[in-house]
């Protein structure tokens, strides 16, 4: 396993946000996080990271490769946060400062993870830029400058650049139309079999865990009910609020593989 999350708890001093939570990741897979807004994904990806607000405190295990993530310090993470494990957020516009060009946030990003070498990192910069369908102009613009689409195609370059084992991807679509979704997804999905990451993906969106997913958890008030093979929760779920979920997802519920291939047929192309 490249990740490991062992009865993991997150609170406020009033709340508790994150029940005994266990699940775990494979090398090299799809692992979706499903469930309704407010159900704890999010919080839950932020303590992977240690980048939980000061207020949340979180105690587990969370078991990355041979560490254990709640017991590192600030500069254990410096070095894994961003280099062997890299997010791509919802909010892609927060991600970058508007007075910056997004040469400056590569090399910035680059120069954090030791890479001194002025022109390696806009090397480094160009073909990140280029992988993801971005040519060698987009390295001099804006973020204000780029559409939707194209600033979370950044996003995924900056993720990706310095090969993380483990990508979690946080609701990455949510702010985009569906052909930027798909686009966007099929995009990562190529890098992922370039690369080999695994990737952990946080959505509530079926349609994108029926097409991309290995595995699944479904969350609910901070805690996972169900978990499994996609097509075994897909095609047989337990739990009765998995039931509904799924039942409440039109596209799933005329029938799962049938759907599969209509949405094939009218699949926009990466370009």
């Amino acid at each position: 396993m490249i990740l490991s999350i062992e009865q993991l708890n997150v609170s406020t001093k009033e709340k508790q946000l994150v029940h005994n939570v266990s699940l775990s990741v494979r090398k090299g897979e799809w692992f979706a996080l499903v469930g309704q807004s407010g159900s704890g994904k999010s919080v839950l990806s932020q303590a992977i990271g240690q980048m939980l607000p000061a207020n949340l405190k979180a105690n587990g295990t969370i078991q990355f490769m041979d560490q254990n993530m709640l017991t590192l310090d600030r500069k254990q993470m410096k070095d894994i946060r961003g280099k062997r494990i890299s997010y791509i957020f919802q909010d892609y516009h927060g991600s970058f400062t508007p007075f910056r060009t997004i040469a400056q946030h590569f090399q910035e990003y680059q120069k954090a993870h030791g890479i001194s070498n002025k022109e390696t990192r806009k090397k480094n910069a160009i073909e990140a830029l280029e992988s993801v369908g971005l040519d060698a102009s987009f390295y001099k613009r804006y973020a204000f400058q780029l559409s939707g689409g194209q600033l979370q195609r950044v996003s995924i370059a900056l993720a990706l650049m310095l090969s993380p084992e483990l990508v979690i991807a946080d609701e990455i679509t949510t702010a985009l139309d569906s052909v930027s979704s798909h686009k966007i997804l099929q995009l990562l999905a190529q890098k992922q079999k370039d690369t080999g990451c695994a990737i952990l993906f946080i959505t509530h969106d079926w349609r994108h865990v029926r097409r991309y997913a290995d595995r699944l958890a479904v969350m609910k008030d901070g805690q996972i009910i169900e978990t499994g093979g996609k097509h075994r929760i897909l095609d047989h779920p337990r739990h009765e609020y998995t039931r509904q979920l799924i039942k409440a997802a039109p596209i799933l519920s005329s029938g799962l593989r049938s759907g599969l291939e209509e949405e094939k047929k009218h699949e926009p192309t990466f370009s």
